[in-house]
């Protein structure tokens, strides 16, 4: 997409520091960085979302994003890392290009990842598990 800033840069027509890149995807520093060493693992092929991956490139995404997380916790000693990938609008998605935040976390970083717990039923939780099933049976 000629308009995307992740197709860009995966192009080499814009600027990024890049970590590491393969067949599939490409790994650079956040400029909006919450921590050193945070980085954004993408999909080189323009994908807006973890709904337009398949199953290869999911995983290749997915292993490089496991690599990066290793390699970042053995480089700067976080105590931690959190992986945060978010799709649509409503997901808190903001550039539409599939791309997965590798974080590097310290107790009091200042980072929340909150959600109102709402604790379904039981009765609830396993109709939701039989409608899933159903639909990947389907």
């Amino acid at each position: 997409m000629d308009n995307c800033v992740f197709c860009r840069i995966a192009k080499g027509e814009l600027p990024a520091s890049t970590v590491f890149e393969d067949e599939q995807t490409l790994v650079i520093m956040d400029i909006q960085s919450v921590n050193p060493g945070h980085m954004l693992v993408l999909a080189k092929p323009h994908r807006e979302n973890i709904y337009a991956l398949d199953d290869e490139l999911a995983g290749a995404v997915f292993r490089t994003a496991a690599r990066m997380a290793r390699t970042v916790k053995q480089v700067v000693g976080c105590e931690g890392v959190t992986l945060f990938q978010a799709n649509e609008k409503a997901g808190a998605q903001t550039v539409f290009h599939f791309h997965i935040h590798v974080l590097p976390r310290w107790e009091g970083d200042g980072m929340e990842l909150a959600w109102p717990v709402k604790n379904p039923p039981n009765e609830a939780l396993e109709d939701m598990a039989a409608r899933l099933r159903a639909a990947l049976a389907g």
